[in-house]
């Protein structure tokens, strides 16, 4: 299971950094993904990392803005968001399947994070 935390509101222009723990498995063969889903839209994968962390892929809308980071002693990732804007509005979760390479389809994960709310608002 994923744990998810970090969401909330924040003005356009802020930042917030989404947590995700992992329990009952160890991250560190496992490549993990970001996805979002807004009100009305299908679920989108935001970006994804391997579980070496050497290859990634972040949607085009978040680049420059978003990072993904995991932290394997800690059982952690991470999805950092800056430059938030009111189109990154939208449900956040984490994603891990038992792989070397991320993906951005839902069907290819395993485990899920509940989803956390992200509200970008003025």
């Amino acid at each position: 299971q994923f744990v998810e935390s970090g969401g909330g509101a924040v003005q356009p222009g802020g930042s917030l950094r989404l947590s995700c723990v992992a329990s009952g498995f160890t991250l560190d063969e496992f490549a993990i993904g970001w996805f979002r889903q807004a009100p009305g839209k299908e679920r989108e994968a935001v970006g994804c990392i391997g579980s070496s962390t050497a290859s990634g892929y972040l949607l085009d809308s978040v680049k420059g803005r978003f990072a993904i980071s995991r932290d394997n002693a800690k059982n952690t990732v991470y999805l950092q968001m800056n430059s938030l804007k009111p189109e990154d509005t939208a449900v956040y979760y984490c994603a891990a399947r038992e792989a070397y390479y991320g993906s951005p389809f839902p069907e290819d994960y395993d485990y899920w994070g509940q989803g956390i709310q992200v509200t970008v608002s003025s």
